[in-house]
């Protein structure tokens, strides 16, 4: 039987809660001879910056690229508020999704017949949802340089972040997407902003040609990041697989 090695990274706040049920997990899965998998834990976040003053140590990263996965919990909690920015518990899990190269975060949202009336939405608009969202997650404004903050004097200050995108990034991620809109209803929406950003032009010229290419056989539809947040509070269901950049993602 094979065996795979696992990180368990549970973090702060909530995350070694969900971390110990599912270490209960793991161990069943071995019990029952499904499948083999060695545990090793680490610190990230808070727990980390508290251990070792960063928000992830060299020692526990050379141990997620040595696992076969990684089991991530949570990071952050207002203890750490005022801690240095380049030392965040949030900093270790942006150097996770770096180094690891995962630049495709799958964010499904499905309503279950039990949970339609616990909807702050009407039943009919969420009843049967099911939808998901693919994020880029290694690019954008969350990695882009410059990313500082001036004294301009006079009591003023410039901050800047730096939204960049290159067409392989877009390529790889839009990939994603019609990939697997091909296992579901084989559409995809493409969100972006290319009315007002240079990257939101790129995203939309990128992806066009990649569906004119490669996958002719999905429905594409673009839509602008805002327009599409409403829709997904009128009528989400509208949707089968959006596609879009690592800041409109997180939104």
């Amino acid at each position: 039987m094979a065996s795979y090695k696992l990180l368990l990274l549970p973090g702060d706040g909530i995350g070694p809660e969900v971390m110990a049920e599912a270490e209960k997990l793991i161990a069943w899965f071995n019990a029952q001879g499904i499948a083999r998998f060695e545990t090793e834990r680490g610190l990230v976040g808070g727990s980390a910056y508290d251990a070792h003053g960063k928000a992830i140590s060299e020692s526990d990263m050379a141990l997620a690229m040595a696992s076969d996965a990684v089991l991530f919990g949570a990071v952050g909690g207002p203890k750490w508020d005022k801690v240095p920015y380049e030392v965040r518990p949030e900093a270790g899990l942006l150097r996770l999704r770096k180094d690891l190269g995962l630049f495709a975060n799958l964010r499904p949202a499905i309503c279950y017949p039990a949970l339609a009336d616990a909807s702050s939405l009407k039943r009919e608009v969420v009843e049967g949802l099911d939808i998901l969202i693919v994020r880029e997650l290694t690019g954008g404004v969350y990695f882009g340089e410059p990313k500082t903050i001036t004294d301009l004097g006079n009591g003023q200050k410039r901050g800047i972040d730096t939204q960049v995108y290159e067409t392989y990034e877009i390529e790889r991620i839009s990939r994603v997407a019609f990939e697997l809109a091909r296992t579901r209803k084989k559409k995809v929406s493409s969100a972006e902003k290319r009315n007002v950003m240079k990257t939101g032009v790129l995203w939309n010229e990128v992806v066009t040609r990649v569906h004119a290419q490669e996958y002719p056989d999905v429905q594409l539809e673009h839509v602008l990041a805002d327009n599409c947040a409403m829709q997904l509070v009128r009528w989400p269901k509208q949707y089968d697989v959006i596609v879009t950049d690592n800041l409109f993602g997180d939104v």
